[in-house]
């Protein structure tokens, strides 16, 4: 909700106050105003408005994670970097079932920024070896699936991996049909 340099400036102000209360001997207020200060660090780092999108998203509800993060006006000033990938990747995941070009973008927007867990990393990778693989680029797919299942340590996307490749031979070993003239 609030802008990353408002957080630190009231981590700041908390931080001072709990100082404050530490040399007036009113040790319990300053322990507390220590672990509400940390709060303001947490969402620094973590923002509030892209959790609550990954929740919407996790319930399958489309449009309540658009209007989460609909709420982010300018994400390259009020997100840090890591913060503006998954802005990007939560964008690609729903734009995906839609529109395969606007989504190619923001998931190649997504892994250039960054993303801070390598499952992330492996499905926005993933989706991008579905997207080319649609696209008829079947070796960039195969390159991204490679990427996705290394990145993949905890075998959570083997499965859909598994599912994609079988996918990609069936497309491999399908006779090319010619249409137009030809040698006959």
């Amino acid at each position: 909700m609030f802008n990353k340099n408002i957080k630190l400036v009231l981590f700041a102000i908390v931080l001072g106050l709990a100082v404050w209360q530490f040399i007036d001997r009113e040790i319990g207020n300053g322990i507390m105003l220590v672990l509400l200060s940390l709060i303001f660090i947490v969402l620094y780092f973590k923002n509030e408005i892209i959790i609550l999108a990954f929740l919407r998203l996790r319930k399958q509800d489309f449009e309540g994670a658009q209007k989460w993060l609909d709420k982010i006006k300018n994400p390259e000033s009020a997100l840090i970097k890591k913060q503006q990938g998954y802005y990007n990747y939560l964008h690609g995941l729903m734009v995906s079932q839609t529109n395969m070009n606007q989504a190619e973008k923001y998931f190649k927007k997504a892994i250039s920024l960054g993303l801070s867990m390598d499952t992330d990393l492996a499905m926005a990778k993933m989706n991008l070896a579905g997207i080319a693989m649609a696209k008829n680029r079947k070796r960039e797919a195969d390159m991204l699936l490679k990427e996705a299942k290394k990145l993949d340590k905890h075998n959570m996307l083997d499965e859909q991996i598994k599912m994609m490749k079988g996918q990609m031979k069936k497309a491999a070993n399908m006779p090319k049909q010619h249409y137009g003239r030809g040698r006959r």
